[in-house]
């Protein structure tokens, strides 16, 4: 067998990686892509990485891919990293204006996870919370005296809506268990945390008066 008979073997033809790069852009362009949840298309997004990072460039998009944590996904570029075009392109990453009351379990979550990291010895890399722990954590926000069953309606609610963002998940079981999935370190990121404490304050002068949207930015596209 001569080289170029090799070379043809061994290399896949142009049109199985199309499929391939089609397979995991697809996915990507839907949300995040975790490496527990998809091991196979996670090591061919390793394999491909520069080629995906070229192609969501040309929409304006740039891939974050953190290979410790386990997850990926993409944002829009930042306007002054984009090429001058004489029309502006719409946005493919939306941003979400995410009510006050999300922004702030968004917040105690991330504070969770950060608590939990500090602390762990080895052991489940997961932070799992019951609904109980979850609504403790925001009940010293709100005024004494809340109605009870309504305090855990709403943060139901809540909890739903960060689950569609994907930050967390509701694990099988009889009684509500939440996953905080590792990809709200890129939304809250490290010095957003730092000033966690500056920004509690604000929250419980927020809480103190009538309620209002807040704007928390969004998981996808900063």
């Amino acid at each position: 067998m001569n080289e170029n008979n090799r070379q043809t073997i061994t290399d896949p033809p142009p049109e199985d990686e199309g499929r391939e790069l089609a397979a995991l852009v697809v996915p990507l362009l839907k949300g995040v892509l975790y490496r527990e949840d998809e091991p196979s298309r996670w090591q061919s997004l390793l394999n491909l990485q520069a080629r995906v990072r070229d192609y969501v460039a040309v929409l304006d998009l740039e891939l974050l891919l953190d290979e410790a944590e386990g997850y990926a996904f993409l944002r829009s570029r930042p306007e002054d990293e984009q090429e001058p075009t004489t029309a502006k392109a719409p946005r493919l990453m939306v941003r979400r204006q995410l009510s006050f009351p999300v922004s702030l379990l968004l917040a105690l979550l991330r504070k969770k996870l950060a608590e939990f990291d500090a602390g762990a010895g080895g052991g489940d890399s997961r932070l799992v919370l019951g609904r109980e722990e979850i609504v403790e954590l925001i009940r010293v926000f709100l005024p004494a005296g809340s109605n009870e069953t309504r305090l855990f309606d709403q943060v139901d609610s809540h909890l739903n809506k960060i689950a569609d963002l994907g930050f967390i998940r509701r694990l099988r079981g009889s009684e509500p268990m939440w996953e905080v999935r590792r990809i709200i370190k890129a939304f809250v990121d490290a010095q957003w945390l730092a000033e966690f404490d500056q920004r509690l304050e604000e929250y419980r002068l927020h809480l103190a008066g009538p309620e209002a949207p807040a704007t928390a930015g969004e998981p996808h596209d900063s």
